[in-house]
């Protein structure tokens, strides 16, 4: 089962992801505090890091940004912007996010995100 950190303070956001991976292929891990996010992803070994744009006082693409700064090719996880609007497309991937998903999105768009 693969290990997914969901990075998130919006309960809707909480409940979609949930929704979605309903399935059970994934072993979520939550965290509310995006300063918190580097050191759970890697303390977990999480295979896949979703994060909401908007999050807490640091915000998602900062919240990849330090991810990658905190882990190397072996340990680095695939991560998930969740996007607020489509123009935000470009910023994810500057911040370096392997993926982005547009809110509100559907089961079907995170999980086809969540494939490698």
């Amino acid at each position: 089962m693969a290990k997914l950190l969901l990075v998130s303070d919006s309960q809707w956001v909480k409940n979609d992801v949930k929704g979605a991976l309903a399935l059970g292929e994934w072993d979520l891990e939550e965290v509310d505090d995006p300063r918190q996010a580097a050191h759970r992803a890697t303390a977990t070994a999480a295979d896949v890091v979703v994060v909401d744009l908007q999050i807490g006082s640091m915000g998602g693409m900062a919240v990849i940004r330090e991810i990658r700064a905190e882990t190397d090719e072996e340990t680095r996880p695939r991560t998930v912007l969740l996007l607020d609007r489509t123009a935000d497309h470009f910023l994810a991937r500057r911040a370096g996010a392997d993926v982005a998903v547009k809110k509100p999105f559907t089961a079907q768009e995170l999980r086809a995100a969540l494939k490698p």
